[in-house]
């Protein structure tokens, strides 16, 4: 199951034991030791960037718990590409295109769903006119305004 999905200038723990890091697309990691962590720290400015990413991460984390308590598999799939829009969408004059390749593997592992039921997940959002496919990837036909809040 994927847990975390992080864009430019976003900040993750270290893997722990199972875990692992992948990307799906070209990909820039930098990784600090604690010392370094620590002399950041010490800055004002730079402590408070980080902590603010620290909490964007928190945010990202709290709406997939919220999306994944639903019994429901299609406001699963459609509540996490409004998330993945939300964080890594390109508004376009017809809808937000999420900017990187997005399996229905994939997508069923971030929703906790079986990749078939992905599948009809999708095919009624998009019969519903909320979704369509980009070549590998997926954009939303909906309003910008409509990503403001989460869920």
């Amino acid at each position: 199951m994927i847990v975390m999905e992080a864009g430019r200038a976003s900040i993750l723990l270290p893997p722990s034991a199972g875990e692992h890091v992948e990307a799906l697309t070209d990909s820039w990691l930098t990784t600090l030791p604690a010392s370094a962590l620590q002399a950041l720290l010490a800055i004002p400015p730079v402590a408070a960037t980080l902590f603010r990413a620290l909490g964007a991460a928190l945010r990202q984390r709290q709406d997939a718990a919220s999306y994944l308590a639903s019994v429901h598999h299609v406001d699963r799939v459609r509540q996490k590409l409004a998330q993945l829009a939300r964080e890594f969408g390109r508004v376009q004059p017809d809808g937000i295109r999420i900017g990187f390749p997005l399996t229905h593997d994939l997508l069923a592992e971030m929703v906790a769903s079986a990749r078939e039921t992905v599948t009809r997940s999708l095919d009624e959002l998009h019969r519903g006119g909320f979704v369509a496919r980009d070549g590998h990837s997926y954009r939303l036909l909906i309003s910008p305004d409509a990503l403001d809040a989460p869920g």
